[in-house]
């Protein structure tokens, strides 16, 4: 996974909890790295795996809901860090399903190395979206999150439901839909 990953997570939480937190977090979950990350470096997903865990115990929060929070977090950070992406899109539905075909092939130009998941839109509408999110490190949690914070970017809430293709979480059916406001 690529380091800003890591660091934005590390970022969020200390702004949520505090320092002291991230050095709990970083301590309980054992990781080689030692939590010294750079944003341009790749590490081990496992890595992410251990940290979300580690703050579920320290926080008894599920790690569901730390990495949904966390992709609404992520979304935010990538809206301001890259607005060009999100300039060209007009609305949530129309940012999203252009993931694979305009905003991973961005990403690709930058990082050739970055290993991302895949989204394929199965069906679109104006207020519906159904896509297939495909991923070995099976963090449809954090799409869903990452989703819902490209909603409120563009000030456009949106639900999300998780039907699972595969036992291990690799593959997810994802059906957003547009909230009515």
């Amino acid at each position: 996974m690529r380091g800003i990953v890591f660091t934005e997570f590390l970022d969020m939480v200390e702004a949520r909890h505090s320092l002291a937190m991230v050095d709990a977090v970083i301590a309980r979950s054992g990781i080689a790295s030692g939590g010294a990350y750079t944003a341009v470096g790749n590490y081990p997903a496992a890595e992410m795996h251990a940290l979300v865990g580690a703050l579920a115990a320290e926080t008894g929060t599920s790690t569901s809901g730390l990495l949904e929070a966390f992709g609404e977090h992520l979304a935010i950070t990538f809206a301001a860090g890259y607005p060009q992406m999100f300039a060209l899109h007009r609305t949530a539905m129309e940012f999203l399903c252009r993931v694979e075909d305009y905003i991973h092939i961005q990403v690709r130009s930058l990082y050739p190395d970055a290993e991302l998941p895949s989204f394929e839109v199965v069906e679109r509408t104006d207020d519906r979206v159904v896509m297939v999110y495909r991923s070995p490190r099976a963090m449809s949690a954090l799409a869903i999150g990452l989703i819902r914070g490209v909603g409120l970017h563009f000030g456009e809430p949106l639900a999300v439901t998780a039907e699972p293709l595969a036992v291990d979480g690799s593959a997810v059916r994802l059906v957003i839909t547009r909230v009515a406001a």
